[in-house]
């Protein structure tokens, strides 16, 4: 394929020449050399989305989530990299279980990575034979799943990952920093609409804080590569910005773009953990994201369906779905606010691909895998969940604007088709 007078993200114009999975040239009047020509005037090319941070939900949860269902997503939202956390049943916390995964990973339709877990019976030796990932998230607190550990067990996990040589992305909150008075309150509600609020003050944001101080803390004693997970508070993001240059964070859209004030309409659809901030922090969390403290954004999908979500606030799951979302936001946001089309390239593909050394994704060059989507900003669409492509068929962005890719290619194969809403038929392959 040769695309033609795509816009890239740093305004200019060029051609981009794909042969085989690789970009082989991006310049001015390439040759076709007999390829096919596709013509992308006025529209903006980037490179595919580097998820770092998805819940797919296989094995054991399929009625949520598939590799399949859950990949047509992230190619539809122009993500053509995934990275699944280990909480599924079982975890991923085994080279036996790893490997049971990794089948039914071959079904997704882009490209991805495994990230390993730790419980009080993981086995590290048979886990980090295999071509894992990252270790994590490591859960200092409990979430879906049921995988916290303590302090010492975590300090463990962590130069057992360092003697390994792989990086730790840590969910961190701690439990004992939680309001149990505020969780009480949470009892009290009926319904599925009742008293969302209480799950934010329950687990409050000097939880993060402290779980955050303290795992750079254990990160810069083992001398591993650390990443913290769906950071939640400005704070957090600071103590992140001033850590060694070996911690990175991460952000979801839904921390960024959702607050305490939205929890009124979402109901337990937005119960999630860490939870929704204030809509101070929440402004603070965004102009971070802008300024460049924020390394990555990442969306922390975890569908639930919507029977599960309509329940009390105690008894509905944690997460939200987001992999199909996340760009089209971002992309949306750059028409009239603060964030540059240069800074969406960077924080949803640059920086994860950089992070997590993925050294031919996150760029548009020669030699890069041909991971691409197209996009006309002048094209945005209310976003329906019903339209959307993950097994749950809800959002939690339900009529925000957003602004989708007419196709997206994964190693130079068409997986997603915007003009047809129809996918690929070729399985990605592991980033391992």
């Amino acid at each position: 394929m040769l695309v033609r007078n795509a816009t890239l993200a740093d305004g200019r114009v060029r051609d981009v020449r794909i042969e085989g999975e690789r970009i082989d040239a991006v310049g001015s009047d390439l040759a076709a050399d007999g390829a096919e020509t596709v013509d992308a005037r006025e529209r903006l090319l980037l490179p595919g989305a580097v998820d770092a941070h998805v819940h797919f939900r296989e094995p054991g949860a399929p009625h949520k989530e598939t590799w399949r269902t859950g990949s047509q997503s992230a190619a539809a939202g122009g993500v053509t990299t995934v990275v699944d956390q280990p909480n599924t049943d079982p975890p991923t916390t085994t080279g036996a279980a790893y490997d049971q995964k990794e089948l039914l990973a071959q079904h997704s339709l882009v490209d991805y990575g495994i990230n390993g877990g730790v419980t009080p019976d993981w086995d590290p030796e048979t886990l980090f034979d295999r071509p894992v990932f990252a270790l994590g998230e490591v859960f200092l607190a409990d979430s879906t799943g049921d995988m916290g550990i303590d302090g010492d067990r975590f300090e463990d996990a962590v130069h057992r990952a360092a003697e390994a040589g792989v990086p730790v992305t840590v969910h961190a909150e701690d439990a004992t920093l939680f309001d149990d008075a505020a969780r009480d309150d949470a009892g009290s509600g009926t319904g599925h609409d009742a008293n969302a609020d209480a799950w934010s003050a329950y687990r409050a944001a000097e939880a993060e804080i402290a779980a955050v101080e303290r795992a750079v803390e254990v990160g810069a004693d083992a001398g591993v590569r650390l990443h913290v997970a769906h950071t939640s508070t400005p704070e957090a993001v600071d103590i992140v910005a001033d850590a060694p240059d070996t911690v990175t964070c991460e952000v979801t859209p839904h921390h960024c773009l959702l607050s305490r004030a939205d929890l009124d309409d979402l109901g337990t659809y937005g119960r999630m953990n860490p939870p929704l901030r204030s809509e101070e922090r929440r402004a603070a969390l965004y102009d971070r994201v802008v300024d460049g403290r924020v390394d990555l954004i990442a969306t922390d999908h975890a569908p639930h369906t919507k029977a599960e979500k309509e329940a009390t606030l105690l008894d509905a799951p944690s997460g939200v779905p987001g992999v199909e979302t996340m760009v089209p936001l971002l992309l949306a946001e750059t028409l009239d606010g603060p964030l540059t089309v240069e800074r969406v390239r960077d924080l949803t593909a640059a920086a994860p691909a950089a992070t997590f050394d993925l050294d031919r994704k996150g760029k548009i060059e020669a030699g890069m895998d041909a991971d691409l989507a197209l996009y006309d900003l002048d094209r945005s669409r209310s976003i329906a969940g019903e339209r959307l492509h993950s097994k749950c068929g809800w959002t939690p962005f339900e009529g925000l604007e957003g602004v989708f890719p007419e196709w997206t290619l994964r190693r130079g194969d068409r997986v997603y088709d915007g003009a047809m809403d129809t996918f690929g038929s070729t399985d990605g392959k592991n980033v391992r």
